[in-house]
């Protein structure tokens, strides 16, 4: 799953937000806890030696073991005095850690935290030197209140560290929303310019990298507009050239087509080269006259100027009729059921028929079929034939102007602009044509007229 922009922004400031605000709350709260239980510390081994030193150094008699024991014992604090074999106080010498005795009866002042009854206290020690012996004197102090400091801190830590996360990710929304903008508007203006819509511009804010970027797309925007503009123009040109040229040759190829037809007729009279000459000629000039023809009828699609003229025609009829004309009405198999009325335009429709089963029977194999059908709110027709079929790279261009499935045909009678003139008229019809290969062989067109009548 792909995580987008936003989120990965998002999450990457609520992690560096709340990474710092941890650190740095983590921190205090060591330093705190540290500062605390320091002070819990010296406070009680300063009240252990400054209750010691107010019995001067008199020997300990059992009488001055208890006084120096219940003037330690206070709320917090439970002592005990220990000197040879005597002892006095309400503190366990259990509670004294072997290290902790052996560490006070060197003379020195120490400390340790131990556990009694599951709660940390805390055992302070010092040792007074009379003579070979020790006055060991030792004080138990609850780590309680220094404790509830530590949890309130505690609680304070995870209070700003959860308000630190709110924080953070209210920032990153806020500088997502301010980094995703500029990218936002790109996807749409470079969605719209997808769509043709080659105006499509950014507003250019501030001077930092995305505005940078912003300016950039405008530029090449601009190139880009200029360079369709021009490109549009050149076609237009082009298309103008194609549309006066074929117009102008008009009038000449009428003149050759009547002197190639006279030339066709005399051929049998004329001597053998000659004769071939003429009836080469003659199919030359007919072919240029179809390629003009074909051209001057690409150039009306190009510019907009084809129109239709509708009538209610029998499509069996027109069909029959344009198979007759062309003497191909023995050739084909038809299947046409009668009564099947379209509004076309008839004129149209016989250039798409010639087109698509000329086609079929020049370059397919026999049988050709031509079948027409009903759908609801389509007239289908059908040519098919039984060849050698399409092949897989030939199908996407097969309605392509000038092109030829076979480069061996390039100088055969055909111009490769019927069935682009076929599937333009499919097209004005406000119907389709397609192509295809038929699962037991061969070629199949079929072209699909709008029946506005419905069901029928």
């Amino acid at each position: 799953m792909t995580i987008g922009l936003r989120a990965r922004l998002v999450v990457a400031f609520a992690l560096v937000g709340v990474i710092t605000a941890l650190a740095v709350a983590g921190g205090m709260y060591l330093k705190a806890r540290t500062v605390i239980l320091q002070q819990a510390q010296d406070a009680a081994v300063l009240a252990l030696t400054d209750g010691v030193a107010r019995f001067g150094l008199l020997p300990p008699t059992p009488e001055r073991l208890h006084r120096i024991a219940d003037e330690l014992s206070d709320r917090d604090d439970t002592a005990v005095a220990v000197y040879d074999d005597l002892s006095a106080g309400g503190l366990p010498l259990s509670v004294v850690t072997p290290e902790l005795r052996e560490t006070v009866r060197g003379g020195y002042t120490a400390w340790q935290r131990v556990s009694v009854g599951g709660e940390t206290q805390l055992v302070s020690g010092t040792g007074v030197a009379f003579g070979s012996s020790v006055l060991e004197v030792y004080s138990l102090r609850t780590l309680a209140p220094a404790a509830a400091s530590i949890a309130e801190l505690s609680t304070r830590a995870w209070v700003f560290g959860g308000g630190a996360l709110v924080f953070a990710l209210l920032l990153a929304l806020l500088a997502a929303w301010s980094v995703l903008r500029p990218v936002r508007e790109l996807g749409d203006a470079a969605r719209r310019m997808g769509s043709g819509d080659l105006k499509s511009r950014l507003d250019v804010r501030g001077s930092d990298e995305l505005a940078g970027l912003a300016v950039t797309f405008n530029h090449t925007a601009d190139a880009l507009d200029q360079r369709v503009d021009e490109l549009r123009r050149m076609e237009a040109d082009a298309r103008r050239f194609v549309a006066d040229v074929s117009h102008e040759l008009r009038t000449p190829l009428s003149a050759m087509t009547a002197v190639a037809d006279v030339l066709e007729e005399e051929a049998e009279v004329l001597p053998a080269d000659a004769a071939q000459a003429a009836r080469l000629v003659s199919q030359e000039t007919h072919n240029l006259t179809r390629l003009v023809n074909d051209l001057m009828e690409i150039s009306r699609f190009d510019s907009g100027a084809a129109a239709l003229v509708l009538d209610d025609v029998d499509v069996a009829a027109v069909v029959r009729a344009s198979l007759r004309t062309r003497g191909w009405l023995d050739a084909v198999e038809t299947t046409l059921p009668p009564d099947v009325v379209a509004r076309v335009d008839p004129r149209r429709l016989d250039v798409v028929l010639a087109n698509l089963v000329g086609n079929a029977v020049r370059h397919g194999g026999a049988p050709v079929s031509v079948a027409l059908d009903v759908e609801p709110g389509w007239v289908v027709i059908t040519v098919a034939d039984r060849g050698p079929g399409l092949s897989p790279g030939v199908l996407p261009h097969v309605f392509d102007r000038f092109y030829k499935a076979d480069s061996s045909r390039a100088r055969s009678t055909g111009s490769g602009l019927g069935l682009a003139i076929a599937r333009e008229n499919a097209l004005l019809h406000g119907g389709t044509l397609v192509a295809e290969n038929h699962p037991g062989g061969g070629a199949v067109f079929t072209l699909r007229l709008p029946d506005p009548r419905g069901d029928r």
